[in-house]
């Protein structure tokens, strides 16, 4: 006898998927709520029969500052200066408040000394024949002195020095960079004496 063998079942194959999408399941249209009804603006009757609405001050001002916003923007602050009509050529600073310095602490430990002074301004006196001569017949000493001394500077320190009058002095740059003095003395004085007091003769 031959025994029965059960075979197991075909496998089956999955379904297609439909190709076409499933309509969304229709919603309950809700109805829309019903809008208020807008306050009518009050109407200010006008002459001559018109009527028209009020206006509110307060935006007309909003408008106006707006501009003015724009316009500044768009000339810079230069632009809204107004010129000055000026008849004449000459500018006056308005006066301001100028307050003395009140240092904390002093910029220099030492004041500065003066450059040209009696010492700086008179290097030495001349000893050379020319100058001998203009001392016995001219009355007049010879001094090699400071190139940036004036005329008056050298006056002050020879009556600082030597404790004489001058009556006139004639300067002048020699050509090696040195600048020469003719000191004459007062008619008082003697440049012999002047001399032989500073060591000269």
């Amino acid at each position: 006898t031959c025994r029965q063998v059960k075979l197991a079942p075909a496998a089956k194959k999955p379904a297609a998927r439909p190709t076409t999408k499933p309509a969304p399941p229709k919603q309950d249209k809700a109805k829309k709520p019903v809008k208020s009804v807008k306050s009518v603006k009050p109407v200010k009757p006008v002459k001559g029969g018109k009527a028209a609405a009020v206006k509110p001050k307060k935006k007309k001002l909003v408008i106006k500052k707006a501009i003015d916003t724009a316009t500044r923007v768009i000339k810079g602050r230069h632009g809204v200066r107004i010129k000055r009509i000026r008849t004449s050529c000459r500018f006056h600073v308005r006066p301001t408040l100028k307050l003395p310095r009140k240092p904390k602490y002093p910029r220099k430990s030492m004041p500065r000394k003066t450059r040209l002074d009696k010492y700086s301004i008179i290097k030495y006196p001349l000893t050379t024949e020319a100058a001998m001569k203009k001392i016995e017949e001219h009355n007049t000493l010879v001094f090699i002195t400071d190139i940036n001394a004036n005329k008056h500077q050298i006056k002050m320190a020879v009556k600082k020095l030597y404790e004489i009058n001058t009556d006139k002095i004639n300067t002048l740059i020699r050509p090696d960079g040195l600048k020469k003095a003719y000191v004459k003395l007062a008619s008082d004085y003697d440049a012999l004496d002047v001399a032989n007091k500073i060591g000269i003769i």
